[in-house]
């Protein structure tokens, strides 16, 4: 039965206005994404050199802002946000924010585990070494591929503190430029347990004041080593977050993760769960451990990538999984210099 011509007109109409509104509303959105991408670059000081440039970088934000709000709307322990790498893709981000250096699978020598005869139970239910003042505030590696020396820095600094009762900022740059004879790469990567290594035989580390950072590989200056020194470092057996628990309940402790997934690359705040990898290609720090309210257990991290990544540049992140290996792979490799 043929359409009366009236409704045909009608029907034709709806799916012309229809499509009209929908038009519409993709026209908006597209709109209301260059606004987010314009005050996002305006927020984070981002200049691109041409406007192929800048219409590439707005298909990624595009891409990443959509994946950060889809992930969102699941029921997680964790959210992600738009920090500073919303413009980069995720092997844009791991190429220069993660540990290029770095070799998982080295040999080490045992070095022994002084808290190894100590009691789980013992132990404090929470440990947070900020509030014990061993924790210079957050730093930023920046375009570097620096992360074992922060990572090793901030043990040392701990480890001086406690030894000492000062808290002393130490410079990262220092490594970067002069430990440069062994495993250890400057910007392309680099071992925490090298760095280690290196303070030893150095005779210490100089202050940051004293050797600022400059978020590339420089000349070795040979400052004067006299502000923070070590006598050895110890490894942390593996695959046991057990023995990682008893190592931070007495001093920071640098830990090796796989950082280089996109909800590394954008976690904002919460306990990160869930699957990860354990490609270990970046150094962090363990600074301590707790429980939330609903009693997920969690590590407490610091992080080298500014204040505008994570919990104002920490992490939490779930503690005591069935998996030896850890979350990303924490309890695979650890260690903490002694004085």
């Amino acid at each position: 039965m043929a359409f009366p011509k009236a409704l045909l007109l009608a029907i034709l109409g709806c799916l012309c206005f229809c499509s009209s509104v929908r038009a519409a509303r993709e026209l908006n959105e597209d709109l209301s994404m260059v606004a987010r991408h314009e005050a996002w670059m305006a927020q984070y000081a981002r200049v691109y050199k041409d406007a192929a440039e800048k219409a590439h970088r707005f298909e990624v934000f595009n891409d990443n802002v959509r994946f950060i709000e889809s992930f969102n709307t699941e029921n997680r322990k964790f959210s992600l946000g738009i920090n500073q790498f919303a413009d980069l893709t995720n092997d844009e981000f791991r190429a220069t924010k993660t540990n290029k250096g770095f070799i998982p699978n080295k040999v080490k020598a045992s070095t022994g585990f002084r808290y190894e005869n100590i009691n789980l139970d013992a132990l404090p239910a929470t440990m947070d070494w900020r509030t014990k003042g061993a924790v210079t505030p957050i730093k930023n590696q920046g375009q570097c591929g620096s992360c074992w020396a922060f990572s090793a820095v901030a043990a040392t600094e701990g480890i001086v503190k406690l030894s000492t009762g000062k808290l002393v900022s130490l410079s990262e740059q220092e490594l970067i430029d002069c430990d440069v004879h062994g495993e250890d790469q400057g910007c392309e990567g680099g071992l925490m347990e090298d760095a280690f290594e290196f303070i030893i035989k150095n005779g210490g580390l100089t202050l940051e004041s004293n050797y600022p950072y400059v978020a590339a590989d420089g000349k070795c200056k040979g400052a004067s080593n006299s502000s923070a020194t070590i006598k050895s470092y110890e490894e942390v057996p593996v695959n046991d977050e057990g023995a990682l628990m008893k190592a931070v309940a007495n001093q920071p402790v640098s830990v090796s993760v796989d950082g280089g997934d996109m909800t590394f690359q954008f976690y904002s705040s919460g306990i990160m769960s869930g699957s990860c990898g354990t490609d270990l290609d970046h150094g962090i720090a363990a600074i301590g451990y707790g429980a939330d309210s609903n009693g997920t257990k969690y590590w407490l991290l610091k992080n080298s990538w500014g204040t505008t990544w994570g919990e104002k540049g920490f992490l939490r992140m779930e503690k005591d999984i069935s998996d030896k290996k850890g979350m990303c792979g924490i309890a695979m490799d650890s260690s903490y210099p002694t004085a």
